[in-house]
């Protein structure tokens, strides 16, 4: 399978929790004949429990649920969770749990986060069922219509299929079973341009790949905003070469207030090349942000995808690549936004910065580096 461009689709941006979770819920709790969810982090919390209900309510409607999560992610979902779940009539999987047979594929997970309703709308982002999304973490999603969902179906199938998933859930997913929506995916829904594009794995890296090539011809702007950066060496030739060019680049990057502060300090260490480069830094102040999307004039793209080793050299990865004036548009305004409630690391400050500071980034950098030698 090949990411392809897709004519005919219509995308909803939708920042923040108080925009995607009623999304989600509202298709969810209309959804008539089928319902797929692949989550990275389902949690026993008080928004677990939302998808959980949401999921036995569909099955007694006689909805059909697959359920894909990954078992590190969601470790800290229960066994009685787990129970409730499959006994409500939920096709049931884990990706990757740790098992002898597997033992050194361990490192490498399903950080992908999907939602397919009928066969005829997907949402795709960094979201999760875990209260960290409900008030604690920015987040965005993308709401998706069009020919576009045919690809996140298949996308969807493969990962239930693999022979790293585990579960008593079926071994296949018969199309059919998606109901007569889902044959009426490829019907235009809109005038956006887009397509569905995947990573996984050392070898396999087109996203990464995709944004790169956007940034090489980006005449105006490359933003990005990324909650884990720990950019590889080709990616930061790339920023600061536009940045050179006169193309305005800028990263949206977590503040202090970060859930893993190691990641932070190894992706400062980047920062003094970059900003002799001219990329401008902006670090997020008001919360975490947990968000990955990016904008290279009016190309963009939304998903699950971090600029770190996990995300380029392990993990299973997707995004919703856009490429339309008026998309591009509101992703601008929200980078705005967020723009507005960041605080710039002004680089003349920064040179200056104190060897405690500079003592950090290079021990958690020299661990980075560590972890990329694991496989």
């Amino acid at each position: 399978m090949r990411a392809q461009w897709r004519e005919g689709n219509s995308f909803t941006l939708l920042p923040d929790s108080d925009q995607f979770l009623p999304a989600l819920f509202k298709e969810m709790d209309n959804a008539e004949t089928s319902l797929l969810l692949e989550l990275y982090m389902f949690e026993d919390s008080e928004l677990g429990e939302r998808f959980i209900k949401a999921m036995e309510n569909a099955c007694q409607r006689g909805v059909k649920v697959w359920l894909m999560i990954d078992a590190c992610g969601s470790w800290n979902l229960s066994r009685k969770s787990r129970k409730r779940l499959i006994d409500a009539g939920v096709e049931f999987r884990e990706f990757n749990p740790l098992t002898l047979r597997h033992l050194g594929k361990f490192i490498s997970r399903d950080h992908r986060k999907l939602m397919i309703v009928d066969g005829k709308v997907a949402f795709t982002g960094g979201f999760g069922a875990s209260d960290f999304f409900l008030d604690s973490w920015f987040e965005v999603a993308v709401r998706i219509e069009g020919p576009c969902v045919n690809d996140w179906i298949s996308l969807y199938r493969r990962v239930w299929q693999s022979r790293l998933s585990r579960g008593p859930g079926q071994p296949s997913i018969d199309r059919s079973v998606l109901g007569a929506s889902a044959e009426k995916a490829d019907e235009p829904a809109g005038e956006m341009d887009g397509r569905a594009i995947w990573g996984q794995g050392y070898r396999f890296q087109q996203i990464r790949k995709s944004l790169q090539d956007q940034i090489d011809r980006a005449k105006n702007q490359v933003w990005i905003c990324t909650p884990y950066f720990v950019p590889t060496r080709s990616l930061r030739r790339k920023m600061i070469a536009a940045a050179r060019r006169g193309v305005d680049v800028r990263l949206l990057l977590p503040g202090k207030d970060h859930d893993h502060p190691g990641v932070y300090y190894a992706g400062q260490r980047y920062y003094t090349r970059l900003l002799k480069a001219g990329v401008r830094i902006m670090e997020f102040q008001p919360r975490f942000t947990h968000a990955k999307f990016s904008l290279c004039d009016d190309w963009c793209t939304v998903g699950s995808c971090n600029f770190d080793h996990w995300s380029l050299q392990w993990n299973l990865e997707a995004n919703q690549e856009i490429h339309h004036p008026e998309f591009a548009k509101e992703l601008t305004e929200l980078f705005e936004r967020n723009f507005a409630q960041s605080e710039e690391v002004i680089a003349e400050q920064w040179f200056k910065r104190s060897w405690w500071q500079r003592g950090r980034e290079y021990v958690y950098g020299h661990i980075n580096g560590m972890m990329t030698r694991l496989r």
